[in-house]
């Protein structure tokens, strides 16, 4: 550089929000979009393992009448939640809650991704003035603006305004949709549910089920390191809390990287798979979910599912609402010898628990569908 020098101009931008930048009525229209392609479901499928065919044959998906094999619901999840981390809650203590969590039309690998949010509401910490709780409400929608994954859910954010945000204030309306956002089972579906033949088929048939069952699934898996951080960044979760060490080290409460939450919840949801959905035609929601302990790296997961509820959903299926628990580095048959309930509290061990419905073919609908 030839002359005076110049001033050098340092910038250090932040992104997320602190609690006093949120209102309610606000939405944020998140800037990644991606496009679902092969290899993501591939990665996606080589890391939950989940038993139902659905999402990874073509030819059990088209005999149910669906155009192709479906992306999986819990991968939708975790990119719509990533989606939203960047403008919302990078700057947040903790995930706390999951609320009516659905998936209305059907995705199909190739399909487009966007993602906005609307703040629902804005609280104060009344025990610790240094923190709230914000309540937003977030919708996934694909290139023609159907949503095809919509839930709610609570974050716990540091209190103040974030100074040198890079991003740009709410826009307060949001995208016009196209179909609508609630509905029992998404349009390919309706119109002619069809049960596949499936040679060789697990139990798990809605009559396999009686309300107060417990099931201990007896699969576990330990958490690779390098894993949950490939997959954290795979679906553009921009939080530091689960692949920068230094932060954590300095800013985390565990002092070291914590597992990324909608990770810990597609595990459980897969190391049940086999025992409770594989065989399932829908998932027809989730609610009152919560992560009451963190993963870390090295963590091994188990499951454990209770049948909450059966009922009849039309001549062919029923709906099975499950209270599915995710615990650590314990199987759930040891914490139960131990005189520990599972399913009722808070304990050291259990790390996720929600409610889980899944449309269920009958035994009748098999036999007209040999």
């Amino acid at each position: 550089m030839s002359g005076t020098a110049k001033e050098m101009k340092v910038m250090e931008p932040k992104y997320g929000r602190l609690l006093d930048d949120f209102h309610t009525g606000d939405i944020y229209h998140h800037p990644w979009e991606v496009t679902i392609d092969d290899g993501m479901l591939a990665m996606f499928a080589a890391s939950f393992l989940d038993a139902n065919p659905l999402y990874s044959s073509r030819r059990y998906a088209r005999d149910m009448g669906f155009k192709d094999r479906v992306v999986h619901p819990l991968a939708l999840l975790n990119l719509a939640l990533s989606f939203s981390v960047h403008d919302i809650s990078e700057q947040a203590i903790a995930h706390l809650a999951y609320i009516d969590l659905r998936f209305p039309s059907v995705v199909y690998p190739g399909d487009t991704i966007s993602v906005f949010s609307e703040i629902l509401g804005v609280r104060a910490s009344e025990s610790k003035p240094d923190r709230g709780i914000v309540h937003l409400r977030t919708t996934g929608v694909n290139r023609y603006g159907v949503p095809i994954v919509t839930f709610e859910r609570k974050a716990l954010i540091p209190a103040g305004r974030l100074e040198g945000r890079a991003h740009p204030e709410s826009v307060n309306h949001a995208p016009p949709h196209r179909g609508p956002v609630t509905g029992a089972l998404p349009r390919d579906l309706a119109l002619e549910m069809k049960i596949p033949a499936w040679h060789g088929r697990p139990r798990g048939l809605f009559e396999d089920f009686d309300v107060g069952d417990v099931i201990l699934h007896n699969w576990g898996r330990t958490v690779g390191g390098s894993e949950h951080m490939q997959l954290t960044m795979l679906t553009r979760n921009s939080h530091p809390l689960h692949f920068d060490e230094v932060y954590c080290r300095e800013r985390s409460f565990t002092r070291e990287r914590v597992v990324e939450g909608g990770l810990v919840f597609a595990w459980a949801c897969s190391l049940a798979s086999r025992d409770t959905s594989a065989n399932a035609i829908w998932e027809m929601g989730f609610d009152r979910g919560s992560h009451p302990a963190p993963v870390l790296t090295g963590d091994t997961l188990y499951a454990a599912s209770r049948v909450l509820e059966k009922r009849d959903y039309n001549e062919r299926s029923g709906i099975v609402r499950f209270h599915l628990v995710a615990v650590k580095n314990e199987k759930p048959a040891e914490i139960m010898r131990a005189g520990v309930d599972l399913f009722d509290g808070r304990f050291e061990q259990k790390v996720f628990e929600i409610e889980r419905s899944v449309l269920l073919p009958l035994k009748s609908a098999l036999a007209a569908h040999p």
